[in-house]
């Protein structure tokens, strides 16, 4: 099954979205995704592929994890979703051993709260800070991601918890991350999301600060953009 479905990828292959797909993905020398290879396809035209692979045996779905285009992890990602239900402990134990191959900020973003968030609901969540103490930049993008999953629950307290873990990490893909995570929480509940800028927001990077007060006022972005060190 999953040569049908390399094959099938393949042959829908396009090359001027594959070469618009590197450049955006940063995949030169030295950029986060420095490597990847895409085939280039939309996201609905892989989703669409991957339906008709959705009951692939796990082996198989974790070697396409292993695939050398970013599309065919992108699809083994989605066929793990599908079949969490079935067998989430086994499903999350392929993703944790795997971290390596879910490596751009578009991969984690499709799959970490719905299968390593979702996981841990009722769970110990101790794998969370250790993503989050990694030196890997997509395991404390996973670990921060993840707790959106708990957020639409208004459980916020290891996001929060990661949150300061990473407030001061040097990466701008979390940075946005972190961001994006505090806006989620107080779109939910501000003065949670206000506690914790009144304690950090001075010593923020400008960009999480920015992704954080998206959705505040004009008077109080301007309020704390204000007192954000240059």
């Amino acid at each position: 099954m999953i040569e049908d479905m390399k094959k099938e990828l393949l042959d829908i292959a396009d090359p001027v979205l594959a070469k618009n797909y590197s450049r955006f993905f940063k995949t030169g020398k030295g950029d986060y995704g420095e490597g990847d290879k895409f085939l280039g396809m939309r996201v609905p035209t892989l989703r669409k592929v991957c339906k008709k692979y959705n009951n692939m045996d796990l082996n198989e779905v974790e070697e396409l994890l292993h695939g050398e285009f970013h599309e065919f992890r992108q699809g083994a990602l989605f066929i793990l979703i599908h079949q969490y239900e079935k067998n989430p402990k086994k499903i999350v134990e392929i993703y944790l051993r795997n971290t390596k191959y879910i490596n751009n900020w578009d991969l984690v973003d499709i799959s970490a709260h719905k299968i390593v968030g979702r996981y841990l609901e009722n769970k110990d969540r101790a794998i969370l800070y250790k993503l989050a103490n990694s030196k890997d930049l997509w395991e404390k993008r996973i670990s921060i991601i993840s707790c959106f999953w708990f957020i639409k629950d208004k459980d916020f307290k290891d996001a929060i918890n990661i949150s300061e873990i990473l407030l001061h990490d040097s990466h701008d893909l979390i940075h946005k991350a972190v961001g994006w995570v505090l806006r989620e929480i107080g779109k939910k509940d501000q003065e949670v999301e206000e506690e914790f800028l009144k304690k950090y927001h001075q010593e923020m990077p400008r960009t999480m600060l920015r992704y954080s007060i998206e959705k505040f006022s004009d008077e109080k972005r301007k309020f704390y953009m204000s007192k954000v060190n240059k």
